[in-house]
């Protein structure tokens, strides 16, 4: 009875799972006919979980693509870590063909000097090369609802800029799309799915997966939902009701924290000069 009630809340939970990702998928037109994807593969439940979904018979068929899923060894990880063997084990479970690079991101680093955008660039370009070297021309991203807001507010905070995540990205002018299927999906989600499928949870994580930017605001986020509860798909829709009205243009401060003048006609350059001298 325990196995059957766990298989029905397995199921249960992948059919919520697959419809946020074929509503995504619908949305941003990410998928097409005869397309060949490349699935990025941690070995994290994110990732597991995108590769899963994306090797379902039923979606296979019905948007007609075809996929490889791609696992990238770097040398920043603790000793324990035994993601290739696990890994290989659960592509031919899936019956999934799988490709394995090793890449250093050290170098002359240490590792407290490995920053996400260093370990991330050096993997993307490892993932970029694979995807053209087996003619594909989608490559899949675990990325899910909680990383799209947190990196808004990442660039917002850190970068001083508006931007974050597409769920669809072409790069290489076009020679590429980046696709998110799980954009919709929040992490609570996935990972209560990854526990019920008994994903392997053996995985090393980052050394500095406590110490990063990143965490400071996926923990800022998690106090702030606790006032309310909409906050995250409120940061998620806001670039689609930006009110441009409201953003206007800021100046660039200079060294002495005063800006840079815009470009204006001589008369009101000479009004503001003169304001200037009464009110700074």
């Amino acid at each position: 009875m325990e196995i059957q009630n766990n298989i029905a809340r397995l199921k249960q939970k992948e059919k919520s799972l697959l419809k946020k990702a074929g509503l995504a998928i619908h949305d941003y037109c990410m998928i097409k006919k005869d397309d060949r994807i490349c699935v990025a593969v941690s070995g994290g439940k994110d990732s597991l979980t995108l590769l899963k979904l994306l090797s379902l018979r039923t979606l296979k068929i019905s948007l007609g693509y075809s996929l490889i899923a791609v696992h990238i060894e770097t040398d920043f990880k603790c000793k324990g870590c035994i993601h290739k063997e696990t890994i290989k084990k659960i592509f031919d479970e899936w019956g999934i063909a799988g490709i394995f690079s090793k890449i250093s991101v050290l170098n002359s680093k240490s590792k407290k000097g490995i920053t996400c955008f260093w370990c991330s660039w050096n993997r993307r370009k490892a993932i970029f090369e694979i995807a053209g070297k087996f003619n594909c021309n989608k490559i899949a991203l675990g990325h899910h609802k909680d990383d799209v807001i947190e990196t808004m507010l990442l660039n917002l905070l850190f970068n001083g800029e508006i931007s974050t995540m597409n769920p669809k990205q072409a790069i290489f002018n076009g020679r590429f799309e980046i696709i998110r299927p799980l954009c919709y999906a929040e992490k609570k989600e996935i990972t209560a799915y990854a526990l019920t499928a008994g994903f392997p949870d053996c995985f090393c994580s980052c050394p500095n997966a406590f110490i990063s930017k990143r965490k400071f605001v996926k923990d800022f986020i998690d106090e702030a939902a606790k006032l309310s509860p909409g906050i995250k798909t409120n940061i998620f829709r806001a670039p689609s009701r930006i009110r441009h009205e409201y953003l206007g243009k800021t100046l660039i401060p200079r060294r002495n924290h005063r800006a840079f003048p815009p470009k204006v006609d001589p008369p009101l350059a000479e009004a503001c000069g003169m304001a200037a001298k009464i009110f700074l």
